[in-house]
This record gives structure tokens, sequence and C-alpha cells, in this order.
């Protein structure tokens, strides 16, 4: 199998990162179409600056460029694109039916939604096949993608959700973590020191949800003791509204999803 990516930004790198550091293909089974070679010397894997070229020459094709230009290279590629092939897309808001309609016929292609924390081999992807995708393919692509990620498939209406739950969520949570850590910095830590501690609490609290079973507000109510340190800080955080501020981000952020 011919593994193409359009794209070779910092996306496409934990994909393929995670592909072969998993030794689901080898390196010289991968080929990376963009104007800028960042990822040869890198990772081993051909590289073209021809669009055209790589999409001819992949079984299975992620366009892994920006929603801005999707349009543009659709436009190029779609005549060298076969119906054998498997297409996979990255980009918020660009539906099966606006992928259809652009490259001019029904093709087999499936829209995830990966995050940032795939660079770490941390992520979380959504994916979502079209009527087209047979489940050979679909087992294909839940293996690619979960070589740097926790995949799950959901239906195309709960992908704007995704987007904003965990597409964009990790800005969220870095600003936290920054807060945090600059509260700390004004009690006198050293900055370094500061993140390592606020940044290892955020992971050993997901590591907790995702891993206990427990419901989030049952985890909080295990470190809030009567009348101690820990209720009084939920207590300012519920004052501030904390909950409303996350909930109406989130919400800002599917619906910008939703109309792109």
């Amino acid at each position: 199998m011919t593994l193409g990516f359009i794209g070779g930004g910092n996306m496409a790198s934990a994909i393929m990162g995670g592909i072969i550091g998993q030794g689901i293909l080898k390196a010289d089974e991968i080929i990376v179409a963009d104007r800028v070679d960042n990822v040869s010397e890198r990772f081993g894997v051909r590289y073209t600056s021809d669009n055209t070229l790589c999409a001819r020459e992949s079984d299975v094709l992620f366009l892994s460029v920006k929603p801005q230009v999707y349009e543009a290279v659709i436009g190029e590629i779609r005549d060298a694109v076969s119906d054998r092939q498997l297409i996979i897309t990255i980009a918020p808001g660009k539906t099966l039916a606006w992928l259809a309609d652009k490259f001019g016929r029904e093709l087999h292609i499936i829209r995830t939604m990966p995050n940032t924390p795939a660079m770490v081999g941390a992520g979380m992807t959504a994916v979502c096949p079209n009527e087209s995708v047979t489940e050979d393919e679909l087992k294909t692509a839940v293996t690619l993608l979960s070589s740097f990620s926790r995949t799950e498939i959901v239906p195309e209406n709960l992908m704007d959700v995704v987007t904003a739950v965990s597409g964009s969520s990790p800005a969220y949570v870095f600003m936290f973590i920054e807060a945090l850590a600059d509260a700390a910095v004004a009690g006198g830590m050293p900055r370094k020191q500061a993140y390592t501690f606020a940044a290892q609490a955020v992971m050993g609290s997901a590591k907790m949800v995702l891993e206990s079973g427990k419901h989030p507000g049952e985890l909080k109510d295990m470190v809030c003791s009567p009348a101690g340190t820990t209720i009084e800080a939920v207590r300012v955080l519920e004052r501030l509204g904390m909950r409303s501020a996350v909930f109406e981000a989130a919400r800002a952020c599917e619906e910008v999803s939703r109309n792109m």
C-alpha cells in the first residue's frame, strides 16, 4: 500500500510519525506533496512538490492542508484520483456532501477530526465514512489513525461537536495550564517547575477520567474535603463562571465549524 499526504505540516507529521513508529508502513511506502520539503529527511519518506503525482500514486490519500485551500487542492487533483482510492480528510466544516460536490463524483471518502496531541501519540480522532467506504477500508483507516490517537467512529452530525470538544479544545486546556502555572509563579515557584506541576496534574486528571470509569463530578468530590483548600478554590471558579465560559466557548467553536 502507498500512503499519500497532500500537505506536510504538523498534523501530517504526527500521522506519518505514528504510522512509521508503530511499524504499520515503511517510510518508503509514504509520499508527501508540499511546496517545501520538511519531511523527507526527518522521516525518510518520499517527497514531491506535485500534488497530482502524489494523488495518482497513492492507494490511501490524506488531504492534510488547511481548510481554506481544500477547494483549490481538490480542483487540482480530482482528475488524478481514481474510484479505487480511499481519501481521508482532516478539515473541520468540510462535509461529505461538499467533498463529493467538489470532486464531481462519489468517491470513497472518510472525514476525520484529529487534534494536536497526536504529535505526542496521545491524540483523539473522530472518523466518519461515506456510504461508498467498505468495511475493509474503514478498518484500514482506523488502523492508520490509531497509531497516534484514540479513534471513535461518529455520525456526521456530530463532527462539528467533535471539533469543539476535542479538535480545538487543546487550546483551552493549554490556556488553563498557563493560568495555573502563572498562579504558581505568583506564589514563588520557578516558571519551568510551575508548568511541570500544572501539566502533570492535568494529564493525570484526564487519565483518571478515562481509566476509572467514574463521573468527573465524583472525581472532583473526592478531592474536596469539607472546609478545605480545594472546595474554596472550586467555589471561586464557580463564582467566576468557569463552567459557563467553557460551555459558551465550545458552542461558539461548534458554530464556526458548522458554517465554514
